[in-house]
């Protein structure tokens, strides 16, 4: 498609208009904390609270090596459990901000303090590894059968009191509900583990990197590969340790990431310029595809009023990172898990097409994004650019002018902030 009819009004599908209807803005989250509290009155058992568990665990970061681990249970006995864990059907679904808060409003939090290391030592599953058996009994063994299942596992949970009804907010992990202290947690049904996590589960030799990479080839997403990391279940014997969410997430999108960027080293590039759009929950993505070797920018802009630039008075907050053909050799902070949630999705593009390009996306970050849900978003608001047709240019240059008129930065401010934009005119020969 040419890129100037591209560029015009970047129309809407149906699903997208779906979804854009989903995201209008809503505080009716605040009056569904007080059906959730009366669900879970009904649903508590005495001290203790029956039902099915989605396929997800929560280990948070506060107070590394000792950490909040945490199963996750959907209180209403009736809803479908496998709907609560993240997931990419969530954009399919059309899901909107306040869908993922009332899902998640409506899971508890069932949490013990735990060190990190626990998972060496203690309960085996039936075998020994290295010089300790892995936890497979008491709660954090009941925690790692609901992270390898592959569907969502009936328990018990005891809890020392009632539930805190706070929601917990992060940049990179889905928002987490009601809280709990458990007492102790046990499975009413025997966990169905696919073979291939059995697989990595045995060897004790493999690391976890490794072991994520093969997951992933055969066929687990990456949402089931950072929830088994998280609980300890891969990496070599020695090695294996709980993971906090936070940083399983941005572990196994940036080591898939590094395994398909590998994958493409000897490809041959794309032909010609392309320009590639959506917009999901408050944020829009252009995506801009060059010929060349392969190098990636993420440039964000956040916009006075967003929930990450509360200060109206600001103008637009800009951020970037950027890699070049060999990858980067430091995390990123600037952007943090939003850099390789957008790079993986820009990756898998590239892999089925088997090609490579240099790549800029250029995300804006609107007051419509008004809760932060985690760079899951991200990744599916990447990945699904990708549907459909692009707009083709000549150049680089003639791309990235065609969409400037879009953005809400001028484009010096753009050439600033971007090492593949302030590049453009000394390289121009490379596009």
């Amino acid at each position: 498609m040419r890129l100037d009819e591209y560029i015009e009004g970047f129309e809407r599908d149906e699903t997208a208009e779906k979804r854009r209807l989903a995201e209008e803005k809503s505080y009716a989250i605040t009056d569904h904390l007080e059906d959730v509290e009366q669900q879970f009155d009904e649903a508590l058992q005495g001290d203790a609270l029956f039902g099915s568990t989605a396929p997800e665990i929560f280990v948070g970061r506060s107070g590394y090596p000792n950490v909040s681990t945490g199963l996750l249970s959907p209180v209403d006995r009736d809803a479908a459990a496998e709907g609560y864990a993240t997931s990419s059907d969530w954009y399919s679904e059309g899901l909107g901000i306040e869908d993922v808060l009332q899902r998640r409003t409506g899971m508890l939090n069932s949490t013990r303090q735990t060190p990190v290391d626990s998972v060496q030592t203690g309960g085996r599953r039936g075998r020994q590894t290295g010089n300790a058996y892995d936890v497979w009994e008491g709660f954090v063994g009941v925690q790692r059968e609901v992270a390898i299942a592959d569907h969502p596992v009936e328990v018990e949970v005891g809890l020392d009191g009632k539930p805190d009804l706070d929601l917990s907010f992060d940049d990179v992990g889905t928002p987490t509900g009601p809280r709990a202290t458990a007492t102790g947690a046990d499975l009413t049904e025997n966990p169905h583990v696919p073979k291939a996590v059995e697989k990595t589960l045995s060897d004790d030799d493999w690391q976890a990197q490794g072991a994520m990479t093969y997951l992933y080839r055969r066929g687990f997403d990456v949402y089931d590969i950072n929830t088994i990391l998280s609980a300890g279940a891969l990496g070599q014997a020695s090695e294996r340790s709980l993971v906090p969410t936070r940083w399983s997430i941005t572990a196994v999108d940036d080591t898939v990431g590094q395994y398909l960027r590998g994958t493409l080293r000897n490809s041959d590039t794309i032909d010609k310029p392309e320009l590639w759009y959506n917009e999901y929950m408050g944020n829009r993505y252009w995506v801009l595809l060059s010929p060349g070797r392969w190098e990636f920018e993420l440039v964000e802009m956040k916009s006075p009023g967003s929930v990450w630039n509360p200060r109206p008075d600001t103008g637009y907050y800009m951020s970037s990172a950027h890699e070049g053909y060999e990858g980067r050799t430091s995390y990123v902070e600037e952007t943090a898990g939003a850099y390789y949630a957008a790079r993986l999705g820009v990756l898998e593009h590239l892999q089925e097409r088997g090609r490579q390009a240099k790549c800029l996306v250029l995300r804006e970050i609107t007051d419509d994004y008004w809760a932060p849900v985690g760079v899951w978003q991200v990744r599916e608001g990447v990945r699904n650019a990708f549907d459909g047709e692009p707009g083709v240019g000549q150049t680089f240059g003639e791309t990235l002018n065609a969409v400037a008129d879009q953005l809400p930065v001028p484009m010096g401010a753009l050439r600033r902030k971007s090492e593949l934009v302030a590049g453009l005119q000394s390289q121009l020969s490379d596009f």
